[in-house]
């Protein structure tokens, strides 16, 4: 299995204190992936991933798969090699991607079959398809390819998802040639009766990981953190639990207290991009007049190097005037922020102290938007 090994350090109430090993590397949990969708954690480089505390990013299938194409990747020694990134890699199936196209695709039992938003060509994603492209890339976590429904669906429509996210599964474990690993995803929507009957299958598969999917698709937040923490207790306690695209510090800190390990989402890199700011105290839009001659850090204390050279009023300025420093110093900080998060986390959870660190978070985070 590639060298891949989990191991639990401390459990305190629900939440988990991990260790998930790779051949390329060691992640901390819990931990947060951020995302390089076409091989780049967009504006920083993998250095800078590095420095802001990053053991593992995400990649995405289907936008590799377009381009430059998993055979051209491959062909230069694999993704990590061809984005400069020495660390373990997860790559999704590409399958999230291929199903939100809903007016650009048609699905049955085979997979799903889509026009690229490129260029207009056809493409049909089986889960033998999808195994061969990230075997190609070299990912160390491999994803199946699942059925992911928006919500709200039928019941009827939910379960059939779930039923071919089994079928599919089986075919990609039984189908991949790779080094790296492959982990199931829970489907079954808001029902938990689904939830269960898709844990159960994919729990006999026997899986090294399980992720939960179909969340954040469409069904209130409070109903994320419910099908995300009754998901949680329907997976094996020695197997890491990875929730797929919940990015809302809000979110990560219910999800750790529910039992979960692993999260990735393009909010803080995407936020950073449109001058939204994450902090301990909320959030700081950089675009507002009060930051115009604001002479402080973003955060005082924060180790970035936003906050360690530069003041919100420089930041606004770089925004408005549409220069690329902004960007590139905003995904630094947020990147800062939420890796910083999951050490805190992981600190507190190692201490003991984890419901401690609980209350301190929700009482500093009472306004949405920091001053």
């Amino acid at each position: 299995m590639g060298g891949f090994g989990f191991q639990i350090l401390k459990v305190d109430g629900k939440a988990r204190r991990g260790r998930l090993s790779t051949s390329r590397g060691v992640v901390e949990t819990p931990a947060f992936m951020p995302v390089g969708t076409a091989g780049s954690v967009k504006a920083v480089t993998p250095e800078e991933l590095r420095e802001c505390g990053a053991d593992i990013v995400l990649c995405n299938t289907y936008h590799l798969y377009l381009r430059p194409g998993h055979e051209v990747v491959g062909g230069l020694g694999g993704l990590h090699r061809f984005m400069h990134w020495d660390g373990p890699i997860l790559t999704d199936s590409g399958g999230f991607q291929a199903f939100s196209m809903a007016e650009l695709r048609q699905l049955d039992d085979r997979g799903v079959t889509f026009r690229s938003h490129l260029d207009g060509s056809m493409h049909l994603l089986t889960p033998l398809k999808s195994m061969e492209i990230q075997t190609a890339l070299g990912s160390d976590i491999v994803m199946v390819l699942d059925e992911c429904p928006a919500l709200p669906a039928p019941r009827d429509a939910v379960a059939e998802a779930v039923d071919r996210t089994t079928r599919w599964a089986r075919e990609c474990r039984e189908g991949y040639r790779g080094s790296g690993v492959v982990f199931g995803i829970v489907q079954g929507g808001t029902w938990p009766e689904l939830r269960e009957r898709s844990a159960r299958q994919l729990v006999e598969l026997d899986f090294p990981g399980y992720a939960v999917g179909g969340t954040n698709v469409g069904e209130p937040r409070e109903e994320i953190a419910r099908i995300a923490s009754l998901t949680a207790e329907m997976l094996p306690a020695d197997r890491p639990r990875y929730l797929m695209g919940i990015g809302r510090p809000e979110d990560l800190v219910g999800a750790v207290a529910a039992g979960l390990d692993m999260f990735d989402c393009v909010m803080p890199t995407r936020n950073a991009r449109n001058g939204t700011l994450f902090t301990s105290r909320g959030k700081i839009n950089i675009k507002q007049h009060r930051y115009l001659s604001d002479p402080r850090p973003v955060e005082e204390g924060c180790r970035c190097p936003a906050c360690h050279h530069y003041s919100r009023a420089y930041l606004r300025h770089l925004f408005l005037a549409k220069e690329i420093l902004g960007s590139r110093l905003n995904t630094l900080h947020n990147l800062t922020y939420y890796l910083g998060l999951m050490a805190r986390m992981r600190d507190a959870i190692a201490a003991g102290g984890f419901e401690e660190f609980l209350e301190t978070f929700r009482a500093t985070r009472s306004v949405e938007e920091a001053s």
